[in-house]
């Protein structure tokens, strides 16, 4: 199996990340219509809106759209979703946890502020989301559908992380399949729920769900691996976040494990798993098929 040879100048990710600014003007007027404290709401749009790929809330939409769906059906679990996703990078940077002082190419949110904020913050933005589907997902069921996954999703992030950082596996479990549950929980979990809150946004059938609930597995994964390549391939400035994290905090991760070349080539693997997954879907799934290719070859 050889690498992907796509290149990112090969993708239209312009394109496809087009509902990206509309979810930032859905969640930040939904933030503030909430009476927060001033410096709690500017904390929680220091986190939110301070840029980042907006992958989730776009799978969110893609999937939605993937099964005849349309961007004010995904609003909702996009915004969400995206609230999840901060709440957990500004826990994941506390001191207690991964300790960085970079995220986005600018301060953390604990080194813009202060831990405790950094902490509350994190706090609401985890809350709001579940506040946002109950009063903006106007079908009681369909909300209690969404509440499920972005429950989970979110459960699986937090069990990753645990993994990953204070972990408690069986005795025996190997060195690769300890990586694998920590990717699939910590990184793949919210992608998944991504994927699957879009497609029952979306109306899909239990066959269109189960076949994005693979497309999601499979770039979830990918995802974390690219990652581990990323770390040991690019620069702090390239990145936007401290490089070489891995390896200066002894972590197991793919190249560590397998090597670089075989990474590449599981990243290959994977990319092929998603792309098979959306075989019986129309060109409505073209931007979930460009979106997984761009993640299979992304430079940051």
């Amino acid at each position: 199996m050889t690498a992907n040879p796509m290149s990112v100048k090969d993708i239209d990710i312009k394109d496809i990340m087009k509902p990206a600014a509309d979810v930032e003007a859905y969640v930040n007027s939904f933030l503030e219509s909430r009476p927060l404290p001033q410096n709690l709401l500017e904390a929680c749009q220091y986190a939110l809106l301070g840029g980042g790929k907006r992958l989730r809330p776009i799978l969110v939409v893609r999937a939605c759209e993937a099964v005849g769906g349309h961007l004010e059906d995904a609003l909702p679990p996009a915004a969400a979703i995206e609230m999840i996703h901060a709440f957990s990078l500004v826990h994941d940077d506390l001191p207690a946890m991964d300790d960085d002082d970079l995220r986005r190419g600018r301060p953390t949110l604990h080194k813009h502020t202060n831990d405790a904020m950094a902490i509350l913050a994190g706090d609401a933005l985890m809350g709001l989301a579940f506040e946002l589907i109950s009063t903006r997902v106007g079908n009681t069921a369909l909300a209690g559908q969404i509440f499920r996954e972005l429950a989970i999703g979110t459960n699986d992030m937090i069990a990753g992380q645990v993994y990953d950082t204070l972990p408690d596996f069986p005795n025996g479990t190997e060195d690769l399949e300890k990586l694998v549950t920590i990717h699939r929980n910590k990184t793949g979990a919210l992608l998944r729920a991504s994927c699957r809150m879009g497609a029952i946004a979306g109306s899909a059938s239990a066959e269109q769900l189960a076949s994005l609930t693979k497309y999601a597995d499979a770039i979830g994964l990918m995802f974390q691996v690219v990652d581990d390549v990323l770390d040991v391939t690019q620069t702090t400035e390239q990145l936007g976040k401290t490089a070489g994290k891995d390896v200066e905090q002894d972590k197991m991760t793919y190249p560590a494990l397998l090597g670089l070349e075989a990474s590449k080539e599981e990243i290959t693997r994977l990319h092929l798993e998603a792309t098979e997954a959306l075989k019986d879907f129309d060109a409505g799934a073209d931007p979930l098929r460009k979106l997984a290719s761009f993640m299979a070859v992304r430079e940051k």
